[in-house]
């Protein structure tokens, strides 16, 4: 008599079950995405504002500008020491100025950029320190502006670790330039939460959303982790709802995870493949992760996905920047965004 087939566990069923549905809404969410911009390179960071304009990274050397009319047009800065910008973070000011943290292979620092292609140095230096090469900046409604720096480590590839612990953020504002927090585990995008009383900072390598209490003078109180990532999550990007919940974004994994206040997670939307994943999980915990587990993503549609702009009218579109992608995918969004500080610019 042959052996009867095993019956599954509820558990294991309810499994099954989970994951199925997980796949049906990730692929709905992808069917349902459509694509701007056209040409764009290493679109890393991307801002969205009221009157429809988009805004991203590039790295032919400056800021790409996606119009509402569909239009496109692009801002270069000048070379720096001749090798040309490359922005990975931007920030718009409310002049019409962007401020572009240089990812350079040595060197880094934050950036004036106008759209007449002057440029000018915002911060070279900090507490008398050359900035190695810098990530991430952001302006908030006090005009204080928050930049990051992901590790000390040269190369850069070296902070791939979950032992780093050597990223940290600068405030600047009318006092000056001076780092606010240290020992960080490869600190990416930050924000403030609409409150304005805390600094929320992805710190990728080792898997953490931290908070940080905001004082009134600028200086931040002990780092508080909101919650902390499992495996094939690396959070870059993030962005808050008007509920006060963080959308956070995950490179190599494209993964979309919704972070509630009390560091409750769900994930939203993911697009990988797990073997792929899995031989990037099997580096990372060997110590061995470094470039092409990131510059080989593979995946369905997304192409490494790093940031979330809510934007449209109801804010409830969320544009998408990623590493790998020459246009910029956007989905609908479940719920609507908070609007940034530049909103309104």
């Amino acid at each position: 008599m042959a052996t009867p087939a095993p019956i599954l566990s509820q558990v294991t069923a309810d499994r099954v079950a989970a994951a199925l549905r997980a796949q049906a809404q990730d692929a709905q969410a992808l069917d349902a995405a459509r694509w701007i911009g056209a040409g764009l390179v290493r679109p890393e960071c991307v801002l969205a504002t009221a009157r429809g304009d988009v805004f991203t990274a590039d790295w032919r050397g400056g800021v790409a500008h996606l119009l509402p009319d569909g239009s496109q047009r692009l801002y270069l800065g000048q070379p720096l020491d001749g090798e040309p910008l490359k922005p990975n973070g931007i920030a718009l000011c409310r002049d019409g100025s962007f401020l572009l943290t240089h990812l350079g292979a040595e060197q880094g620092g934050v950036f004036r950029l106008h759209r007449d292609g002057r440029t000018e140095p915002f911060l070279r230096q900090v507490d008398g320190v050359d900035l190695p090469p810098t990530n991430y900046v952001v302006e908030d409604a006090h005009g204080r502006t928050w930049i990051t720096v992901s590790t000390r480590l040269a190369p850069r590839a070296l902070g791939y670790r979950k032992t780093c612990n050597d990223g940290f953020v600068v405030m600047v504002d009318a006092k000056g330039a001076r780092i606010v927090a240290d020992g960080l585990g490869y600190t990416n995008e930050c924000a403030l939460d609409p409150s304005g009383q805390w600094l929320y900072v992805n710190e990728t390598f080792t898997r953490r959303l931290s908070r940080f209490a905001v004082r009134s003078d600028g200086s931040l109180g002990p780092k508080q982790v909101v919650t902390e990532f499992g495996a094939g999550t690396f959070p870059d990007g993030l962005a808050f709802d008007v509920q006060g919940d963080v959308w956070v974004v995950s490179i190599v994994s494209n993964r979309v995870i919704r972070v509630a206040r009390d560091g409750s997670q769900t994930l939203w939307l993911e697009d990988a493949e797990a073997t792929h994943l899995d031989w990037v999980e099997q580096a990372y915990q060997a110590n061995e992760m470094g470039r092409p587990h990131l510059d080989g993503v593979k995946s369905r549609v997304l192409k490494n996905i790093s940031s979330l702009a809510f934007a449209g009218p109801d804010l409830r579109s969320g544009i998408l920047g990623c590493l790998l992608d020459e246009s910029l995918p956007v989905l609908n969004m479940p719920v609507a965004g908070h609007p940034p500080a530049h909103w309104n610019y």
